[in-house]
């Protein structure tokens, strides 16, 4: 049978069995579903974090956001992203990647418009972060600081977590934090341990999307634990009107 190949995924051997009358075995299923689900990542990434940028646009506000969290997922994504561009993975092990870095900027413009009075250690950190990502971007650094500045993007990742969690706990509130972008958070990275492992990937990503899990996990169940007494003091807060 001739090859029947889309955007880098080979049907020829799940038609092959179908037309024989067989279920397609696990071999020829599991490649093809990781890049589906590896595309339907990328697809999803391009909204993920619109319900985040919406919600605080909506309500003016930020109540409850940790700006530098924020700030360190952008540098986070940066990172990542000029590896895996870099390292050349196929672009459904990371397309999502480029999507959310770019969301990710948006949002912290939101985030410091809605901050008003914008501080000068701010402007700092975006002025430095506006100098330096270009070039790591495009690679130019040397490969051993591009090994440890990757090595140092789950820690990123990880301590860009932290803050808001620790912020939702001090306040008993998630504030402003979108369920939906949360929740797509967590389930994306369900999904690419499962496509990182498929693609044969570095246990740095596959270690990263882990990571993923636990902490956007922990703020998602933040959200759903705060949610409640969030929702009755709103009620009592009307009722006293």
């Amino acid at each position: 049978m001739a090859p029947m190949e889309f955007l880098g995924m080979d049907f020829s051997c799940v038609f092959g069995s179908l037309s024989n009358g067989k279920f397609p075995e696990k071999d020829c299923m599991l490649p093809l579903i990781s890049k589906l689900l590896g595309y339907a990542i990328v697809a999803a990434s391009t909204t993920v974090k619109l319900p985040q940028i919406m919600k605080i646009i909506q309500h003016k506000s930020v109540r409850g956001l940790s700006v530098v969290a924020f700030e360190m997922e952008v540098v986070g994504y940066t990172i990542a992203l000029a590896y895996c561009l870099h390292n050349g993975l196929p672009f459904s092990a990371y397309g999502e990647l480029a999507f959310l870095l770019l969301q990710a900027i948006i949002l912290v413009a939101t985030i410091y418009y809605f901050s008003q009075p914008v501080g000068n250690s701010t402007w700092i950190r975006a002025l430095l972060y506006c100098g330096l990502a270009p070039t790591i971007l495009a690679g130019k650094i040397h490969p051993l600081l591009f090994e440890a500045l990757y090595a140092s993007q789950h820690a990123i990742f990880f301590f860009a977590r932290v803050p808001q969690i620790w912020k939702n706990v001090k306040n008993k509130s998630t504030g402003e934090l979108s369920f939906i972008t949360s929740f797509m958070n967590f389930l994306g990275s369900i999904v690419r341990v499962f496509t990182s492992l498929q693609e044969k990937a570095p246990t740095s990503v596959v270690m990263g999307s882990v990571l993923g899990i636990l902490t956007n996990g922990a703020i998602l169940s933040q959200i759903i634990l705060y949610k409640k007494p969030e929702e009755m003091t709103t009620k009592k807060g009307k009722k006293a009107e």
